[in-house]
This record gives structure tokens, sequence and C-alpha cells, in this order.
């Protein structure tokens, strides 16, 4: 035991600046993740009582808005934040900096998250009438839909190019995961007895406990979060030199190809009423005084708790089974208990809320499990789009995104409906003696309330049963990201090599790639035999996977021993010679005759067909009055203007050290401030500069994509036809 502990704390010591052999984040940077992820989801807890959403308490019970008024409200907020979102993704794939593409939105979406939060509980609703309480939610809501989410994206997305190992994802998610939930387990322990406390009874619908509680764990969750942007360093796979060269329009049909992206999208968009049942337990413990104060602290605290185990057991599932079987028999399995809720809340007597928990217990866990993939199966999406597209556009997920907001917005509808025929509705409350003012009111009658809940029960499982459905068509597997990845390297090598920038580490690494799948692809995949040992199973499960992955690696420096590798080359290289123009026509109908028998030929038939059409789209954009200036465009620009933006970062940070060293002396810093006044000036006009190549360097490429993806082409079957050449 002892032996084992001291293992523990020499590897913590050995591993904390440095990342263990294979793997790429330090324990330095992962203890930094989770505790900064304290912070944040702080935050996350506070603020997402305040996000407009059908069954919000907060909004709902608490300041008295009406259900067919939120969905009202809802639908301008979810509006107005479409331009919102195009402009968050544009900064995330538009960000060129020495401190990565999302961290520094830790810090400058965080403090007016905070901010707002803050504002929203001290709004004076009770003086409000209700349009003018309509107005002030949505008001702030479309502050939250740019800054909160911003912040909620930077905290989720950082995890997926801290490291490009998708198991290393997914193991430093997990220790991410069981600590950050530290804050909302907090939160749900203490809130309802602090509620006893500051109102004298059980409600948790009194503005004055927000008021109380919400703003010091804002701040703290604030101030806590820092930690990550202090203490963490960004690794993309990609060509040092790449600039994201795609419009919006572009990233849409870059993306429209990446079927990974729309079977996890439409699993979320058809089982949108899986969460109705969500609120049954407060609503027992609230309306039909199923428990006492300190009894619910503790019911909130194990349904929270929940949250925590498949942190625990999730890597070694994923391992073991991969994340396709994990998620759909998860799904399959919350299903059942959902339905189980059923009898329950048809139950009466003092037990009924601990029997509810068993119940929504496992849900929690079975959900959880389900939420603690979605980053490292977004991660891998965002591999697998790069794979397919060459073009990284992490951003660009969540304005494409708001196709599913578009699908929610008419679904939402679906909710409110549902709470209006259940019995939430004016005329109800009126008809039983309650004020119509709260319409939640009705549920204090126990048959109403239980014919309520049943609805939402059902709905529940509709939305589960939908929800599981794509997950059938999902194929991408951890074997197959890993193969991936390895290709990605090898093209951002030989594109460096051809731009003179590639290092020796790099020529190691990618000849330790070749080298290795070369030996495994002379191998065939064996099966397990009766009585191998445990590790002899998975040794044989590793070099199985090798093999794959060989296969893959290879397959793409073979590619253009291939009939659709030496189409392609022969489509390029006539695309370059052509003198007298391209004939699209004829190239498009030589396209639709090559055969599409196998799912391979399909894609590949997609993605000509995709190339030929960028002829049209250079077309228009020649005719943009706006191209002239950027007809002539030489992208090696950046390389000089980036490597000014590092400059200029190193001498800011040098001049804020003198600052402060001159401060601790007791100095003069007058001349010390000039020269940071001028080095901001400098930094501006950099900013601007960059900012304005960036245009015409996207109205260039969307000109001349065809012969720009010609050329690329060519050029990576040069680079691995010379191969040897090169990397010597």
């Amino acid at each position: 035991m002892k032996t084992k502990i001291a293992d523990v704390f020499s590897s913590l010591k050995n591993y904390w600046k440095v990342a263990p052999q294979g793997r790429f984040i330090p324990f330095k940077e992962i203890a930094s993740l989770a505790v900064g992820g304290i912070g944040v989801k702080f935050i996350v807890y506070c603020v997402s009582t305040m996000i407009l959403s059908i069954g919000n308490s907060l909004i709902g019970n608490t300041i008295g808005i009406p259900p067919t008024s939120i969905y009202f409200i809802y639908i301008i907020s979810v509006v107005t934040g479409f331009p919102l979102t195009g402009l968050r993704a544009k900064m995330i794939d538009s960000s060129r900096s020495l401190k990565g593409k999302y961290r520094p939105y830790i810090l400058t979406m965080g403090l007016p998250t905070v901010l707002l939060g803050i504002g929203f509980i001290w709004a004076p609703y009770e003086i409000m009438s209700m349009p003018v309480k309509c107005l002030t939610v949505l008001l702030f809501n479309i502050g939250f839909q740019f800054f909160y989410n911003f912040l909620l994206d930077a905290n989720d997305s950082i995890i997926n190019v801290l490291s490009p190992n998708t198991i290393e994802r997914t193991d430093v998610y997990a220790v991410k995961s069981v600590i950050e939930n530290i804050s909302p387990s907090i939160a749900g322990i203490f809130l309802p007895i602090a509620a006893k406390l500051i109102t004298g009874d059980n409600t948790l619908y009194d503005m004055r406990v927000y008021r109380v509680l919400y703003p010091p764990m804002l701040v703290v969750g604030f101030l806590i979060s820092l930690i990550i942007y202090v203490n963490t360093q960004e690794r993309i796979v990609q060509p040092k030199n790449h600039v994201v060269g795609m419009s919006f329009v572009d990233a849409f049909r870059a993306v429209a190809r990446n079927k990974y992206f729309w079977i996890i999208s439409l699993a979320g968009w058809i089982g949108f009423l899986e969460g109705s049942f969500a609120k049954i337990m407060e609503w027992m413990y609230n309306y039909q005084a199923a428990c006492s104060a300190n009894q619910y602290a503790i019911i909130t605290a194990i349904a929270g708790n929940a949250s925590l185990w498949p942190n625990l057991f999730a890597p070694f599932l994923i391992r073991r089974f991969g994340k396709k079987r994990v998620l759909v028999l998860s799904n399959l399995m919350n299903i059942v208990f959902i339905a189980l809720m059923l009898p329950v809340v048809k139950m009466s007597g003092g037990s009924v809320i601990w029997i509810m928990l068993v119940f929504i217990f496992i849900n929690q866990l079975l959900t959880s499990l389900g939420h603690f993939m979605n980053p490292s199966l977004n991660a891998d999406i965002r591999d697998y789009q790069q794979y397919i597209s060459g073009e990284r556009i992490d951003g660009m997920f969540s304005a494409i995104g708001l196709v599913g907001s578009v699908i929610t917005l008419a679904t939402s509808s679906v909710l409110p409906a549902i709470y209006e025929k259940a019995g939430l509705n004016e005329s109800t409350a009126v008809s039983m003696g309650y004020s119509a003012d709260n319409v939640y009111d009705v549920l204090y009658n126990a048959n109403l309330f239980q014919s309520v809940c049943s609805v939402l029960i059902v709905a529940s499982v509709v939305g589960a049963a939908l929800n599981v459905i794509p997950l059938f068509f999902y194929d991408l597997t951890e074997t197959k990201q890993k193969a991936m990845v390895s290709v990605l390297k090898i093209r951002a090598y030989f594109e460096d090599a051809m731009n003179g920038i590639a290092t020796a580490e790099q020529t190691g690494e990618v000849d330790t790639v070749v080298n290795n799948a070369k030996a495994y692809a002379l191998r065939a995949p064996q099966k397990p035999l009766s009585g191998m040992s445990r590790a002899e199973k998975k040794k044989l499960r590793e070099d199985n996977e090798q093999i794959e992955i060989a296969k893959i690696i290879l397959g793409e420096l073979n590619y253009f021993n291939t009939p659709q590798g030496r189409f392609e080359l022969e489509y390029s290289q006539r695309i370059i010679s052509s003198v007298g123009g391209t004939d699209i026509a004829k190239e498009m109908s030589q396209i639709k005759a090559l055969p599409k028998d196998t799912p391979e030929q399909k894609e590949f038939r997609r993605r000509m067909i995709a190339a030929v059409k960028d002829f049209r789209i250079a077309a228009k954009t020649v005719a943009n009055k706006n191209y002239r200036s950027a007809e002539n465009f030489d992208s090696s620009v950046f390389a000089q203007l980036f490597a000014e933006s590092d400059n200029i970062t190193m001498e800011i940070a040098a001049v804020q050290q003198k600052i402060k060293q001159a401060k601790e002396a007791c100095e003069n810093i007058t001349a010390l401030r000039e020269q940071m006044s001028a080095l901001r000036k400098k930094q501006k006009e950099n900013e601007l500069a960059i900012k304005q190549a960036r245009k015409l360097h996207t109205l260039h490429t969307r000109a001349n994509r065809p012969a720009i993806n010609a050329r690329k082409c060519i050029a990576r079957y040069e680079s691995y036809r010379n191969y040897s050449g090169i990397t010597a």
C-alpha cells in the first residue's frame, strides 16, 4: 500500500510540468482545469437558472411569468442570438494568439457574465408590470446569449484543443468532472437550508434567497475560473502558418458532409421531451410538502451525487466497449427507469419523494454518463471535420448549431402546450380558487399534481425513445479517431516541410508513425482464444487496434494508387493546366458518371461534385465589388503579421513585469506607462491589419478555391511520392 502511494506521489512530481510518454497534458494543467472548473460550475449553477426555458422555476414560479409568455420571449431571445452566435464563431476561428483559441475567453467572457447575473437577480421585479418583467428578463437573456454561452463554449471546448488523444481527453474530462461538480453539489445542499433561514418556510420560490446567495457564488466562481486561463496550454494539430479561409456559407457546406455532427445533433433535436419530468421532485417538495427543508437538502445532495459516479467508471467502460455501445445502452436503460416513475407519482404518503429519488438518481446517473461523453464526442467530430475538409472550424460548429436553434424554436412550443393541456393555465387556476398571476399554484391540488406529472413522464419516455434512434448510426470508433489524428499529423508535417518550417521533432514523430504502420500492416487481426489471461487479451486488443490504424495510415499514403486518388489527381492537374478555362459542365458530367455502389464511392462522388460547384462560388466572388483588392492577395503576409503579434505580446508582458518591479521599488513609472501605451496602440494596429488580411484572404480563397485545392492535391501527391526524400 505504501509503495502504491509513493508511486502516485512520484508520478505527480515527475509529470507535474511535463506530460507522461504518449500523453500531452501535464498534471499541473489537469489540476488547473479541474479546480478552475469548480469556479465555472458555480457560474453555470447560478446563470442556468436565469436562462429562458419552459419550466424555468426562477422565471416562472419566482418572478411569476406564465409558460406562454416565457415561450414568447424565449423565441425572441433565440432569434436575437443568431447573429451573436455567428459573431462568436467567427471570433473563435479567427483567434490567433499566444494565449490560445479558447483560454482568453474564460477571462473576457466570464466577467460580463457575472455582472449580468448579479443584475438579473437584483432587478426590482416586485414593482414591475408583467410586460416590463418580460422585457427585463428578455434583455438580460440576450446578454447571456453572447457572454454566458461564449464562456460555456470556451470551458466545454478547451478540452478539445489541449490534447489530440481521444482517450486522454476522456480521462482528463473524468478528473475534471469529478472535481468541478463539487460546486453544484455544495450549492444544491445549501440552497434549501439557506432558503429556510432567509424566508422562514420551505419555499425555494422567493427572490430574497437568490439575492443573498447568488452574487457571492458568481464572484467567487469567476475568481476560481481564472486558474484555467493562467495554467493551461492549447495544442492543435495543424500546419503552423494555417489560416482559416472559410466564410459561414463555406463552413456550412463543409459541415454538411460531417455525418457524425448531424447524427449527434439529431439525437438531441428529436429527443427534446426527454427532460420533461425534471421539475417533478422539486414540485413535490414545494407544492405537496413531501418532506422538510433538511430532508430536501439531503435528497438534493443524493440526486446531485449521481453525476459523480459516471466520471469514475465511464473511462473504463469507454476503453472496454467504446463510446457508441455505452451511449446506446445507457439511453435504452433510461427509457425503462423514466417509465417506472409513472406509478410513483400516483402514490401518496411520506415515502413517495424518497422512492422518486431512487429513479431520479438512476436517471441522473445514466444521463450524466451521456453528458460525460458529449465533450469527447464533439472533439472527435471536430477531428473528423478537419480530416475530411482540411479546416479546423471549431467555432463554426456553434454557428451551424443555429439550425438546431430553429428546430428547437418549433419543438419548444410542445412543452408549454402540454403544460396548458395538463392544467397549468389561468382558467384552471381561477376555477380552483387560485390567483391567475401564478398558474403554478394549481400544483397545490394533489389530484391535478398527479395528473400533470403523469403527462410529463409519458412525454419524457417518448423523448428518450426518440433520442436513442440516431445513435445506432454513429460508427466513429476510438480507433478511427486515433488513425485520423495520425493522418492529420502527417498532412500537417508535409505542408510545413513544403513551407520550410518543419522541425526535427515533427520528422521523427512522422517517421515513427509511418514505420509503426508498415510493421503492423503485415499482420492480420487475431481473435482471443479461450484460456488467455486478461493481460494477453488486452495486448491482443491493442495489437488489433494498431493493425486497423495501420491500414488507415497506409491508405492515406497510398491514396493516389487507388482509382479515386488517380481520378482526383488527374482532375487537379487538368484544373491547373487549363489555359482557356475549365469546362464545368463536362467536369460535372464525368464526376456524376463515377460509380456509387459503396459508401466510400458515394462519399468521394459527393466530395468531387462539391469541388466542381466551387467554380460557381468563385465566379460570384470575383463579381463581388470588394474582390478587387484581394485579387493578388499573398497569404505569406500572415507569417509576418503573426510574428509581429507574438513579439508585441512578449514586449507587453516584459513591460508589465517592469512596471510591477518599479511599483514595488517605489520608482517612477511614467516612461514605462508611455511605452505600454505605445505598445497597446501598436497591438491594435496589428490586430486591425490581421483582420483586414483575413477578410481579403477569405475573398481570395473563395475566388480561387478550385485552383488552391488542386495545388494542395498535387502537392500532397508529390509529398507522398517523395516521402523518404522529404523526411531526410
